[in-house]
């Protein structure tokens, strides 16, 4: 398998290679030379494996030939083998012909964990056979930080610089990045927004001789691997609902488009799924897209739901370049466009192409919160902020005889405040980070600028060095 740049003038390169180098050097994105295709005896093979080796099995395409099967099952085993779920990704039906498949059963308690555990480990086999190593730097709305600091802490051949926005995740998500204290992992407290921490990664990225100089790496969703290490548990869900034989729709609350990319990509490879609903908060630019074909940039509004606080949904660029029939040029061009003029202006037919898939739903705090209290009173069912907005999307676009699975992404203990407001409930964190209020904080408050980023991304990196 070779990967190739959404912009077109970057090298095509092997799997590994797109693992360790993240984004593309003329600042696009890697996907797929070519996409795997299942027949359906390949879909039905997979049947009633246990989640780690029908992952393996999903992502092996992917890796070859780089990983052969035995060794990513082996590395899928060692990922998932700490999530307190015995299915892993448990499915639970909330209402006639919805159901949620909860990803929230990992060490961090969000959907992160399900692609980042892999990560994490593909890391460690890659480098410690080319004897090297690489500094991750990220941006994180709230959840991708503490998973990729989880999955990569302590690992002697990966240094972490993670950027959050100051004052903007809640205080279990910041806690959760803040009270890792391995020399390894840098917390940096961004004076910003999400897009600015985004921006400023993507910017050290397009800086070529200080990625080289620092051996830059990502574990944003910008890097292949990740969407790859998502795609198994649409799989999943899909055939626990009788697939292939069987369409199944996807609701998915989301604001960087990795997560529902991922089961775009599992449709693309022939699961058959017949729609895949956005769920947006206030910050509705993808809601707005797929309703008016207004890709427009606002000012980031915080929210209850602050893992979609964002403007700039990175992975839009790869359907984008497929909705274009894979012209790079044009997608350059858009997305040029895009940066400069904080619009995006995609063809009419495109657009058209992407609604005949998509539909998108956004709801504001006050809709989120009775989301919140109206499931939880007829179904019992405890949603965080996320999960409810992608129930509520799954609810407005399920079609009769088709189920819609919808993803819950957050265990809810990690929005104590909205889910006591919404239903008078304060969900208890599990055994392993009870004592997370209680343990000491180590970030760094820095202002949005590259000049400061970069300076704090060199020091860490010394200072991992140094130990």
């Amino acid at each position: 398998m070779r990967y190739i740049s959404t912009r077109g003038k970057a090298p095509a390169l092997s799997f590994s290679d797109v693992l360790l180098t993240g984004l593309a050097e003329d600042g696009g994105l890697y996907l797929p030379q070519t996409w795997p295709e299942f027949s359906q005896s390949d879909w039905r093979a997979l049947r009633g494996l246990p989640y780690p080796e029908l992952a393996a099995r999903v992502m092996a395409p992917f890796t070859a030939p780089d990983i052969d099967f035995e060794t990513l099952h082996d590395l899928c085993k060692k990922a998932y083998s700490g999530f307190s779920h015995p299915a892993i990704v448990p499915v639970t039906q909330v209402e006639d012909g919805l159901f949620v498949q909860e990803l929230f059963h990992g060490p961090t308690l969000a959907f992160k964990d399900m692609a980042m555990q892999v990560l994490g480990q593909l890391f460690e086999h890659v480098l410690t056979q080319r004897d090297e190593h690489v500094t991750i730097v990220g941006a994180t709305s709230g959840d991708t930080g503490s998973a990729a600091i989880e999955a990569c802490r302590g690992r002697k051949r990966l240094s972490v610089v993670i950027l959050h926005p100051k004052g903007r995740t809640s205080e279990v998500q910041r806690r959760q990045m803040t009270t890792v204290l391995e020399p390894n992992v840098t917390n940096l407290a961004v004076e910003g927004t999400f897009d600015d921490c985004q921006d400023l990664v993507k910017t050290l990225f397009a800086d070529l001789s200080f990625r080289r100089e620092m051996r830059l790496s990502a574990v944003n969703s910008i890097n292949w691997a990740r969407i790859a290490a998502q795609i198994p548990y649409y799989v999943h869900a899909a055939l626990a609902f009788g697939a292939p034989e069987q369409e199944v729709s996807f609701a998915v609350p989301t604001g960087n488009f990795g997560n529902i990319l991922a089961a775009w990509g599992a449709r693309r490879m022939g699961l058959p799924i017949r729609h895949l609903c956005v769920g947006s908060n206030r910050n509705d630019i993808l809601t707005r897209f797929l309703t008016a074909n207004d890709m427009t940039i606002r000012g980031v509004t915080p929210s209850l739901s602050p893992s979609m606080d964002i403007q700039v949904s990175s992975n839009f660029e790869r359907l984008l370049f497929e909705l274009l029939g894979r012209d790079a040029a044009a997608c350059a061009s858009i997305m040029a466009g895009f940066r400069s003029t904080g619009h995006m202006d995609v063809p009419r037919e495109s657009w058209e192409n992407a609604t005949a898939l998509f539909s998108g739903l956004a709801l504001d705090d006050s809709q989120t919160e009775a989301e919140i209290r109206a499931l939880h009173q007829k179904s019992g069912y405890l949603a965080d902020p996320h999960s409810a907005i992608g129930i509520a999307a799954g609810r407005r676009f399920r079609q009769p005889g088709t189920p819609m699975v919808a993803e819950a992404t957050a265990h809810p203990a990690k929005f104590p405040d909205a889910m006591v407001a919404a239903t008078g409930i304060h969900p208890a964190l599990p055994p392993h980070m009870a004592d997370l209020f209680e343990r000491r904080e180590r970030y760094q408050s820095v202002p949005a600028t590259e000049d400061a980023i970069k300076t704090a991304v060199r020091t860490a990196v010394a200072s991992c060095n140094a130990v």
